[in-house]
């Protein structure tokens, strides 16, 4: 087996999603021994996001079936691999770092791995992240911070999100367990992340979640609200997945915070306004909001940073003198949703060339057709 399969496996896990890159320290190394073996290694980089059954991928590894079956089970059972039921075959394919081999860890999640994924996320995995938050992640504003005459459409409300789901998954967000076992928890709702459609049978195939009500959802989500937490559903108009996101322990969050400008790079459709003039400098709204944009002056009044500003609404909804109000940006400011996650995983694909010159080496339209059809295979899995 080749000594350098754990850098083909991170040079394909950086073609998917968001990318895996790689680090001077070669930290992303070490995550992945610490999740795959060798011959786990060489079974995902035989497979696309293409679900198979397991028939076809024996035949690609030279193994018995029913190995090959047993083989694929147990690496869908560490969230080494997606897998779907169709019919009367359970099928497998490949799947992202994030949304996939992480979060997918959540009840495997001890001091080591966190350790680990604290170090790759401050050498290189964050910027990454920060380079594709507008693609990945978009934020919907607490609903009673809109006036009625600013209210926003129905998917942009995550009880509406919630409502149109067949089934509700709710699972505990990885980020906070990470920091969790380490101690380091903000003691805000772990259970907060949800989960939709075949993303939502697999967490509850593998036992990463639970179903849950329309009334249990929205009840998690108010909780998560009190308490502070940033909504944030997939970049689509049917998203796959929606979280309750802390400053404190979300890696997407603290990502967009090391940017000096989150306001540019996260979709969103409004920001708050402050009026001065009517603050009491109570200071409510600086622990409310989740990337620094509000402190306070040498007045003991609050100050906005509008290049912050994400149009999460949690100030507003807790503001006693109301000094701060919610408003929509200009039309042409407008972040437009895409149709649905293959729109959203194509521009996903096409922005991260942009970003990541190694993608771009050779035929530049050739290795876009090669990215963007990666990106479709995704969603096919999921829907």
């Amino acid at each position: 087996m080749s000594p350098d399969i754990f850098r083909e496996l991170q040079k394909r896990l950086d073609l998917y999603s968001v990318g895996f890159p790689a680090t001077p320290s070669g930290i992303e190394i070490r995550v992945l021994k610490k999740l795959f073996s060798e011959e786990d290694a060489a079974i995902f980089l035989s497979m696309t996001h293409l679900l198979e059954a397991p028939e076809a991928v024996a035949g690609k590894l030279g193994l018995p079936v029913p190995e090959t079956r047993e083989k694929l089970a147990d690496m869908a059972r560490r969230g080494l691999l997606f897998s779907k039921v169709k019919g009367d075959t359970t099928c497998y394919g490949a799947t992202p770092f994030v949304h996939g081999v992480f979060e997918y860890q959540v009840n495997r999640m001890d001091e080591e791995f966190a350790e680990l994924m604290e170090e790759y996320e401050a050498e290189a995995f964050n910027h990454s992240l920060a380079q594709n938050a507008s693609s990945v992640n978009r934020v919907v504003p607490v609903q009673k911070s809109l006036e009625v005459k600013h209210r926003a459409a129905s998917y942009d409300d995550a009880v509406e999100i919630l409502r149109s789901k067949d089934k509700i998954v709710v699972a505990e967000c990885i980020c906070r367990k990470a920091q969790n076992v380490r101690d380091k928890g903000c003691g805000k709702e772990l259970e907060a992340c949800f989960m939709f459609g075949s993303m939502g049978d697999y967490y509850l195939e593998h036992g990463l979640g639970r179903e849950a009500s329309i009334d249990e959802a929205i009840t998690i989500l108010e909780k998560a609200r009190k308490q502070g937490l940033v909504t944030q559903p997939a970049t689509s108009r049917n998203p796959a997945g929606m979280c309750n996101c802390c400053g404190d322990c979300c890696e997407f969050l603290k990502a967009v915070n090391s940017h000096p400008k989150p306001a540019q790079i996260v979709g969103s459709n409004h920001y708050a306004v402050l009026d001065r003039s009517l603050c009491k400098g109570c200071k409510v709204c600086i622990d409310r909001c989740q990337t620094n944009a509000l402190i306070m002056d040498a007045d003991k009044l609050a100050v906005l940073n509008p290049d912050r500003c994400i149009g999460c609404g949690l100030c507003v909804t807790t503001c006693p003198s109301g000094a701060l109000c919610l408003v929509p940006k200009p039309k042409k400011e407008q972040y437009k949703l895409p149709s649905d996650s293959m729109a959203q995983m194509t521009s996903l694909a096409i922005k991260r060339m942009a970003f990541n010159p190694i993608l771009l080496i050779g035929n530049i339209q050739i290795q876009a057709r090669i990215i963007v059809r990666m990106a479709r295979r995704l969603v096919s899995n999921l829907f």
